[in-house]
């Protein structure tokens, strides 16, 4: 019966999102699909770009687009919270959000309290695990330091989710606290996604294609999401 409300609540997610993101960037993702396996809700949008910032593109002002976009969230995300809330009765307590900007894509991740469901979702295996945490943690070890906790779960087919606890080092740390998050937050993005998107192994692990990756971090709670959307290999 819950799997059959989620399936409800994600169409209706995907209509809803859609249309707020439609008012406020004047053009809505040409597609939308919202995957929930509780505690995560996951929206994967295609074709997210205005005219304005296609100009803007075009003149390699990437950065005023992602500024505009992250001042953009600051209203969205409690937007977005409430009605999940209301459609899936879904308590986010963290969000996070990655543009894929070459691409035209996004992804939006929403996560509940861990109240265990995370250890119950992290137990699960599926092709490639081991290895795709390993080399994840290889990656973050490459640009700030090996997590102290990650767990990697299949919210479905397409969707791939990987949480890291525990990477910040203490130069960060003190960046953060000085009032630099928004750079050090668009530096680590870049050199992570340089190493996810430019990594071969990922597809051999997981037996599957892989469309493009997101990243985000919450420095409070030292902590970051990622999420791979994959078309599986017949």
């Amino acid at each position: 019966m819950l799997l059959e409300l989620d399936r409800k609540a994600e169409i209706e997610l995907a209509s809803h999102a859609g249309r707020v993101l439609r008012e406020s960037l004047g053009k809505g993702p040409q597609f939308i699909h919202v995957s929930i396996r509780r505690p995560f809700v996951v929206f994967y949008m295609r074709g997210l770009l205005s005219p304005t910032e296609k100009i803007l593109l075009e003149q390699d002002q990437v950065f005023s687009v992602q500024h505009t976009r992250d001042l953009l969230m600051k209203t969205l995300i409690p937007e977005l919270k409430a009605y999940t809330s209301l459609i899936a009765g879904m308590n986010l307590q963290e969000f996070y959000y990655d543009w894929g900007l070459h691409n035209q894509s996004a992804v939006f991740v929403g996560i509940e309290s861990d109240d265990g469901r995370y250890e119950s979702l992290s137990g699960e295996t599926f092709t490639g695990k081991q290895a795709l945490e390993q080399e994840i943690a290889h990656i973050s070890q490459l640009v700030q330091k090996a997590p102290e906790g990650i767990y990697s779960c299949m919210l479905n087919e397409r969707t791939l989710l990987v949480v890291r606890n525990g990477i910040l080092i203490s130069i960060e740390k003190e960046l953060i606290r000085l009032g630099y998050e928004g750079n050090l937050k668009i530096a680590k993005r870049n050199l992570e996604k340089q190493h996810l998107h430019n990594n071969g192994h990922f597809e051999s692990m997981l037996k599957a294609r892989v469309i493009d990756a997101y990243a985000d971090w919450d420095f409070q709670l030292d902590k970051s999401v990622i999420v791979f959307i994959l078309n599986p290999k017949p």
